[in-house]
């Protein structure tokens, strides 16, 4: 029998991964001589064993809350009809699609000592508030959006069926809605708990000497103190960690996927004071944690006059925004590619589908490290910027297609192959359409990761090869008001071109979005 594709392209993205990712961790690991996969030294130590602790803990409460709070929020907007939700969905991926460093400068500017509540005499500085404020503002609309979706697949038959039987909507709830969308749920939990844990810009700027991350202290020992058998004794426990947590979630997920269903829940009209109070309840919610700190970060960049906001058009603005636009396009290209031959090849292989992950629980600047100690001639290299970039982006293309993939039905491919289509034709009539959407949203978070990126750009890059990410720090580390007024500036519009992308990739044509 003749191979087909899928037999050999999946070694396109593995030969990816292996050399951009796990080459240079090895690399890393060797050069501090922790070659060692079991190495309880550390346990010794009490600062090393609290990084460690505080950032499961960190992560694991987030997740609560995120869960805690988020999961009502979702169900008011998938189940409730009101005007501007569309354009709630929309605006509620903006602190998602921040950069960290611009998030944390809106966390500042909201709770720092020289934010409004340091203003009215809250000090929360070296409190873990600041932190855990962050996450919350980071990873809410995550789980939101992926819920409301979930929540927008369930079948209203057996909703009908239960509500007729005499459920209340509460117990219809939990016995038929909610089964129904764990994976999703259990999928965006995963992700919170990632970006939680290998998270880096928000742990350095707002936890502070007492709660930063491991992530920040692998960062510590390696640029600072060259510690780099300690720190890839980290690393290495970091990554086994989060790869085991990975691995669960992925079994658990392969055998609670379902087919999509075509039966939508209509949503109920806005009538009555019950329905007011969700929404106005939800909405609140959204504003305090999502809102608030974007809010605060605009106003500082208003009151800093119109004459800051002749930042834009100095020429090593333009220069950066067009470096921005140019590599994250063409890696966008990259990370797309990467994410369809990972999602369509090898698809039921329970270690395929757990690999999709590992860019996500190493951090960025663990990557950069590795990839400078073990290809130092290609270390200002466009497109070794490029391609890390990708890296770091294309799990969310592959991971929203593997998931759509989950949900077709197998009979449609079948029908096709059945009328004389062949794999290829089937492919591209049949099953992209389908998951067009989901393929939409995967590129809309990479594009949103790229745009951001940090660590990358700042250890990978020339100096003619600044980005608005790098520009922004560059300008916080210059003294004078100046200087952080243009930081300011150039964060909100930094803010507004993400957005404006993640918009236009995740168009949706769903008449009942």
């Amino acid at each position: 029998m003749k191979a087909t594709p899928a037999r050999w392209l999946w070694l396109l993205p593995a030969t990816f991964l292996v050399g951009l990712l796990l080459a240079p961790l090895a690399r890393l690991l060797i050069e501090g001589g922790a070659t060692a996969w079991v190495d309880w030294a550390w346990w010794q130590d009490d600062h090393l064993r609290w990084r460690m602790g505080w950032s499961v803990l960190q992560a694991t409460a987030t997740c609560a809350l995120v869960l805690v709070l988020g999961l009502p929020v979702a169900w008011v907007l998938a189940r409730v009809e009101f005007a501007g939700r569309r354009w709630v969905l929309r605006v509620l991926m903006l602190p998602f699609v921040v950069p960290t460093l611009v998030a944390a400068m809106g966390v500042l500017a909201l709770l720092g000592p020289r934010g409004w509540a340091g203003q009215m005499g809250v000090d929360l500085e070296e409190t873990p508030w600041l932190l855990l404020y962050g996450n919350l503002f980071f990873n809410l609309c995550v789980l939101v959006r992926t819920a409301v979706e979930a929540l927008e697949r369930v079948s209203a038959q057996r909703l009908a069926a239960a509500r007729t039987l005499g459920a209340t909507p509460w117990r219809a709830f939990w016995r038929i809605e909610w089964p129904a969308i764990v994976p999703a749920v259990g999928a965006a939990l995963c992700l919170v708990f990632l970006y939680c844990f290998a998270g880096f810009g928000l742990a350095l700027v707002l936890g502070g000497q007492r709660y930063a991350t491991v992530e920040v202290e692998i960062y510590t020992l390696v640029a600072h103190e060259l510690q780099l058998a300690q720190a890839g004794t980290l690393a290495l426990w970091t990554l086994g960690g989060m790869s085991a947590v990975a691995l669960v979630y992925v079994t658990v997920s392969r055998h609670l996927a379902a087919p999509e269903r075509a039966d939508r829940v209509p949503r109920l009209p806005l009538r009555g004071a019950t329905l007011h109070a969700a929404v106005a309840g939800a909405l609140g919610l959204l504003a305090v944690v999502c809102g608030a700190p974007l809010l605060a970060l605009w106003a500082k960049a208003g009151a800093a006059g119109w004459g800051a906001w002749a930042v834009w058009a100095e020429p090593e603005t333009l220069a950066a925004l067009g470096n921005t636009l140019r590599f994250s396009g063409a890696a966008l290209v990259l990370a797309t590619t990467l994410g369809l031959l990972h999602a369509f090849t090898l698809r039921h292989a329970l270690w395929w589908r757990g690999a999709v992950y590992v860019p996500l629980v190493v951090s960025p600047v663990t990557v950069a490290f590795g990839l400078l100690l073990l290809y130092p001639q290609w270390t200002a290299s466009l497109a070794l910027l490029v391609a890390a970039y990708a890296l770091l982006a294309y799990p969310f293309v592959a991971q929203a297609l593997i998931g759509a993939l989950d949900q077709q039905p197998a009979h449609l491919q079948q029908a096709a192959r059945s009328l004389g289509a062949t794999p290829a034709r089937a492919w591209w009539r049949v099953t992209l359409p389908l998951v067009a959407p989901a393929l939409r949203r995967g590129m809309a978070f990479a594009a949103a990761t790229m745009l951001g990126e940090f660590a990358v750009s700042l250890f990978l890059s020339r100096p003619e090869w600044t980005t608005l990410t790098t520009l922004i720090y560059q300008r916080l580390g210059r003294p004078g008001a100046a200087n952080l007024d243009a930081a300011l500036v150039l964060a909100c519009g930094l803010m507004a071109l993400a957005l404006l992308v993640f918009v236009c990739l995740e168009q949706r044509e769903d008449p009942h979005a």
